[in-house]
């Protein structure tokens, strides 16, 4: 198992964390395209978020059913403690490979 994560995985990471318990499949979506201008496939976010469980980095439950879901329920995200570690660890390894490389190239 990678101990650093791919680009994708990261920004999935990041959007669970800034929207908090309103991490669910279309918020986080929307999160990305506005966050990165990327339309990004239903399907690519549920596969990514499935193996970032798998491998211990996230967890989700499902939510109350909803009349305005047709009675359906949401499956809400959330980043363990584990995959805290993981995004702080490839933002260091971004800002490690960016250092030296002057003002345009910084990671925050």
């Amino acid at each position: 198992m990678s101990k650093t994560l791919g680009q994708f995985e990261l920004l999935l990471l990041l959007a669970v964390l800034r929207l908090g318990d309103r991490a669910y499949g279309v918020t986080i979506r929307r999160e990305l395209a506005e966050r990165t201008g990327r339309v990004v496939s239903a399907g690519a976010v549920y596969t990514a978020l499935e193996r970032l469980e798998r491998r211990g980095l996230a967890t989700s439950w499902l939510g109350e059913p909803t009349p305005e879901r047709g009675g359906r329920a949401k499956r809400y995200y959330r980043i363990l403690p584990a995959g805290e570690e993981a995004v702080a660890r490839t933002q260091a390894l971004l800002r490690g490979l960016a250092a030296d490389l002057g003002p345009r190239f910084e990671v925050p």
